[in-house]
């Protein structure tokens, strides 16, 4: 079948567009700048590009058109490799695309669930309104692809091979028009196979979220850490008068509690995130000092469990600040003591003799947090990565598990007085799959157990297997990205529509609420009587603004 210009509405003919851009693109060479460059040198979406040489003086007609075709050609391969592999923002969508990309979503969105690139790659060939635009694939349809876990789908939109895709390629660094990067949305799934994809192909671990409908300054980093700690068994086993508090008013039970629920098998995915982005974040020991600075603990702990590798060898801050053969925990406990000596000077001389100590005590317990990290970390960290990768393989009771981190302790020199730990009756949220995926987790909870008998090793796909843990884990319908104020988030439209969203009732399906369609939190999912009322009143507020903008 033939590609028409209705076929995708941001691709005309091609010797018409280019020969519309190559106009609007030539008066801004001419422009220059203060410092003598030109503006295109700046800005990835117009690199500079050789000029059109003069045609050859020949009466032939095939032969101009030809030599205009090979430098159209040129400059069009100039445009598409910048454009796909450079730092672009803010995102230069144009509205209707983006309107095109939502109408194409029931086409899409069953795709990205499949994980069907063949299917992916006709859809955009044929059908794929809104898919791309400026030579490159649209942030907001690379952002519903991490957002679905489309692992092969990722593949072929980031290496733009394909001849379906006609040039054009996903950028792992281009934002979206909320104001995040693509490996702010992996991040927030946790899903350790496309962060690694990402970086492969050149995304960025160190580009922080900009605009006013996203929580500024956030690096992916923190979109892991911050999620970690959001974890129900974290909010469940922590001491409820102490929870999301910080150092001043916990204590080393405290502490102890919170590294055996780190240790636990349901935090693997969430560590392993943070583990791996640390790996790729500049200045890492800069970014724990932040949380340090705040007195958050519990991000403090996640950080320094997780990030142990880069801070004990020295090489996660800046070079004019770290001698690289000192040991980052030391740096770290050095900063802190030089902090609480001046901050005990100065109460000293303006606060009552009462306040010095307790600063004392807040660092102590700090302290005491970095040491156990310092000495016992590695040893943790080695019983952590040992859990099963997936949580229906989940054979460890949280008993043993407790039992194994207090030895480990002991072994370090930490020996807590007083009863054993206690974290009570953890439970994941319940009823969180569909039907179709809860038949596809019996199906392969089947296979797994038949090939152990078998005394092989099966491969478990990284499906639904994500999904089950991060909603039976995490409170989904909460995001760090979204700014704490609710007056500031903005919807753009086009919104569901009543008929859309009885459509999907009558699939049974959840309604579809994509980062492009009002939220950054993905889709709303049917709520179950086990979960919390909050969920059902955040899902009921967002359907709400919905209905009211459609």
């Amino acid at each position: 079948m033939a590609r028409t210009q209705d076929a995708r509405v941001e691709l005309p003919a091609p010797m018409e567009t280019l020969h519309k851009e190559a106009v609007m693109e030539t008066a801004p060479h001419e422009d220059k700048l203060k410092d003598g460059s030109t503006e295109e040198e700046l800005d990835p979406w117009n690199p500079p590009y050789p000029p059109c040489p003069p045609c050859p003086p020949v009466a032939d007609l095939n032969v101009q058109v030809r030599f205009a075709m090979e430098w159209l050609a040129q400059k069009r391969a100039i445009l598409a490799t910048s454009r796909a592999s450079k730092i672009i923002t803010p995102d230069r969508t144009p509205e209707s695309v983006n309107i095109a990309l939502f109408k194409a979503m029931p086409c899409l969105t069953p795709i990205l669930e499949k994980d069907s690139h063949r299917r992916f790659l006709s859809l955009f060939a044929y059908s794929g309104q809104g898919m791309g635009w400026g030579y490159v694939i649209t942030p907001e349809t690379f952002d519903n692809i991490i957002m679905q876990n489309a692992l092969q789908c990722a593949k072929v939109a980031l290496k733009g091979r394909a001849p379906e895709l006609n040039g054009y390629r996903a950028n792992p660094n281009y934002m979206t028009q909320y104001g995040y990067f693509p490996l702010h949305r992996a991040a927030e799934m946790f899903s350790v196979e496309m962060i690694e994809l990402l970086l492969r192909h050149g995304a960025s671990a160190n580009l922080s979220t900009v605009g006013p409908v996203v929580t500024e300054g956030l690096l992916p980093l923190h979109v892991a850490v911050e999620n970690t700690c959001l974890h129900k068994y974290l909010e469940d086993g922590l001491f409820h008068h102490q929870m999301h508090q910080d150092c001043s008013v916990a204590d080393m039970k405290y502490v102890y509690k919170l590294v055996h629920l780190l240790c636990l098998p349901e935090l693997k995915i969430f560590l392993d995130t943070v583990r791996l982005l640390a790996k790729h974040t500049d200045n890492l020991l800069d970014q724990l000092w932040i949380y340090i600075k705040d007195g958050k603990l519990t991000q403090t702990a996640v950080l320094l469990l997780a990030a142990q590798e880069q801070i004990r060898t020295g090489t996660s801050h800046k070079s004019s600040k770290v001698n690289s053969k000192l040991d980052g925990f030391a740096i770290i406990t050095g900063d802190i003591v030089h902090k609480n000596t001046l901050q005990s000077e100065a109460c000293e001389n303006i606060m009552d003799s009462n306040q010095p100590s307790k600063i004392n005590a807040n660092n102590a317990t700090l302290l005491s947090l970095i040491d156990l990290i310092s000495r016992a970390g590695a040893a943790l960290d080695l019983y952590i990565r040992a859990h099963p990768k997936v949580p229906y393989v989940m054979h460890v009771s949280h008993s043993e598990v407790l039992e194994r981190v207090s030895l480990i302790l002991k072994e370090h020199g930490f020996c807590r007085t007083g009863a054993r730990i206690d974290i009570g009756d953890l439970c994941p949220y319940e009823n969180v799959l569909s039907i179709e995926d809860r038949r596809a987790k019996s199906a392969a909870e089947v296979g797994y157990h038949a090939a152990k008998e078998e005394g092989k090793i099966k491969k478990i796909s990284r499906g639904w297997e994500l999904k089950y843990a991060r909603r039976s884990f995490f409170p989904y319908w909460r995001s760090v990205l979204e700014p704490q104020s609710c007056g500031k988030m903005t919807f753009v439209k086009p919104m569901l529509t009543v008929e859309q969203i009885n459509h999907d009732k009558r699939l049974g399906k959840s309604t579809h609420i994509g980062s492009a369609f009002g939220g950054l939190t993905g889709r709303v999912q049917p709520v179950a009587n086990h979960q919390p009322r909050r969920l059902f009143c955040t899902a009921s507020l967002t359907l709400l603004k919905v209905l009211r903008n459609a």
